[in-house]
């Protein structure tokens, strides 16, 4: 008579090829699982439709810039030219010409606050005040239109073109000239600078003294900075083989015209 073998009470009804750690979580819930996928495709949908309203939004602001001041795009709030230094200026030098206009801004606003800070000197009693405030606001719009005309360093890098580094050369080495005119100071002159700065704190007139430490600064800084790239210019012009001869012969056969055209 045969004998069932006998069970063994340690054995496991399992598989030995299923990782028990690899069960489902009974409580997980697979519809909130389905919900949050749906919302996610939501969300990513709401993103891409916002990106492209943006989108249509700014070719339409340009659409109609371009329908009413063509491809001039500077100054932003009355466009007078095209300006557009990554899309005109070789990679190589986009640097230089990005810094040198951000000199000419700084410029800018240094003049505004050397007129601010002739202001306060003629409110301090200063018996020049009339003559500086005078000097101060004609400063702003010539000074402030003949720089960017006359350093056409955008031109230059652009073009690569002899002429506009001579001019560049000639007319920012007159700039670098009155920086230090400017910096010092002289009363009656239209200059906030440290003679002014000086007298200013010397009679206690505080706002009129620190307005004038700031137009100094400016002074300063725009033109170590402009001093800086001049330098710099300089050299490449020489690498690139300008000479004034090649300046004179680009005037002879382009004509004056030229300097303000944005052909070749």
């Amino acid at each position: 008579m045969s004998r069932a073998p006998a069970e063994n009470p340690f054995a496991s009804n399992a598989s030995l090829d299923q990782n028990p750690f690899d069960a489902s979580d009974p409580f997980s819930d697979p519809t909130s699982t389905r919900s949050a996928g749906t919302d996610n495709r939501a969300a990513d949908l709401e993103r891409r439709e916002r990106e492209l309203a943006a989108r249509e939004a700014e070719l339409n602001r340009r659409a109609d810039h371009i329908q009413k001041h063509g491809r001039n795009n500077w100054p932003p709030f009355f466009p007078l030219i095209y300006h557009d230094i990554s899309a005109e200026v070789p990679e190589g030098h986009r640097a230089t010409v990005t810094r040198l206009y951000q000199i000419w801004l700084l410029l800018v606003l240094t003049l505004i606050i050397n007129f601010v800070a002739c202001l306060f000197i003629l409110l301090a009693g200063s018996p020049d005040g009339g003559k500086d405030l005078g000097g101060s606001i004609t400063y702003m719009p010539v000074i402030t239109v003949t720089s960017f005309l006359l350093w056409p360093i955008y031109n230059g890098y652009m073009k690569e073109q002899a002429l506009y580094y001579y001019i560049f050369f000639f007319f920012g080495g007159w700039h670098l000239l009155f920086s230090i005119y400017m910096i010092i100071g002289i009363p009656s002159t239209g200059s906030a600078g440290i003679i002014q700065t000086i007298q200013a704190f010397s009679n206690g007139h505080l706002a009129a003294g620190i307005l004038s430490i700031i137009a100094s600064v400016g002074w300063t800084l725009q033109g170590a900075g402009l001093g800086f790239y001049y330098r710099q210019t300089w050299a490449h012009h020489n690498q690139a083989g300008h000479t004034f001869e090649k300046a004179k012969g680009e005037l002879a056969t382009h004509g004056a015209k030229s300097y303000f055209s944005r052909g070749g």
